[in-house]
């Protein structure tokens, strides 16, 4: 599997900030405006549409154009590539951790 670090970097660091998280949040139940979008936060629309501009372009989510409303989505394959990418060494870790737990386990029946 190769990856694509530049993408990985571009998707981490839109993530990294807390407006743009529950963007993508919110995202996960359905498509939403930019009006929808801004309604919890206590920002303007120009600032959730800067927010919105750094998903797009980390390739997060999409924007489509139905009549006047241009909606936003998530564009899942990206988010199936962070979390491939995390359970690559979640998965080595967890091996780890279970080849450490069988040898304890060896050592207290040798007790």
């Amino acid at each position: 599997m190769t990856v694509d670090e530049e993408a990985l970097d571009r998707a981490f660091t839109a993530l990294g900030d807390p407006v743009r998280r529950a963007l993508v949040a919110r995202l996960s139940r359905g498509e939403a405006t930019v009006n929808e979008l801004a309604e919890p936060f206590a920002i303007t629309k120009q600032a959730v549409s800067r927010h919105i501009q750094v998903l797009e372009q980390a390739g997060l989510i999409t924007r489509s154009r139905d009549g006047q409303r241009r909606p936003c989505h998530l564009v899942p394959a990206a988010l199936e590539a962070l979390t491939g990418w995390i359970d690559t060494y979640r998965l080595a870790t967890e091996r780890t951790y279970r080849r450490l737990d069988a040898v304890l386990e060896s050592l207290e029946e040798t007790e």
